[in-house]
């Protein structure tokens, strides 16, 4: 099970889960039963995401606009906890580059009062090993809400 998201107390070790991924912890035809029962003492281990060759994509949530530009990340290698996303489009000055608010899991916003021109680049922070990917230019001018866009490269696996 792939987990994303953690409880939104902020306990490092109470995880909350999805009615799907809990029912993917289920013995076959154990789904409902499982669901019933509620909190569980699990045991964990992070491990580190291998998608193989896939690189780092960026799917654009359908509520997006030029002035609320909303994102989930996809098929992060490496130690799999982005904790700073970052984005910078084609009227910012070189370096320059604007935090993203994490919304839930791995779906990050930013708020553009005064709008946001495309192309955009996006900066990714690794949690844990400190790693930078940087995707430039990789949602285009034409960008729509809905689609998916993948970046040239993603982290490497330690």
């Amino acid at each position: 099970v792939v987990v994303t998201d953690l409880c939104p107390t902020g306990d490092s070790n109470h995880f909350d889960l999805s009615g799907a991924a809990f029912s993917a912890l289920a013995n076959p035809g154990q789904e409902e039963n499982l669901r019933r029962v509620g909190v569980l003492q699990i045991e964990w281990t992070r491990v580190p995401c291998d998608y193989g060759s896939r690189k780092v994509q960026f799917k654009i949530d359908a509520g997006a606009n030029p002035y609320y530009l909303a994102l989930l990340v996809k098929y992060v290698e490496g130690d799999g906890d982005i904790s700073k996303v970052y984005v910078r489009d084609c009227n910012s000055k070189p370096g320059e580059w604007t935090k993203m608010d994490r919304s839930w899991g791995a779906l990050w916003k930013y708020n553009a009062p005064s709008g946001l021109k495309p192309p955009f680049s996006i900066l990714l922070k690794s949690r844990f090993s400190g790693s930078v990917l940087v995707a430039n230019n990789v949602i285009p001018v034409d960008w729509k809400p809905g689609c998916t866009y993948t970046a040239n490269a993603n982290f490497q696996l330690h």
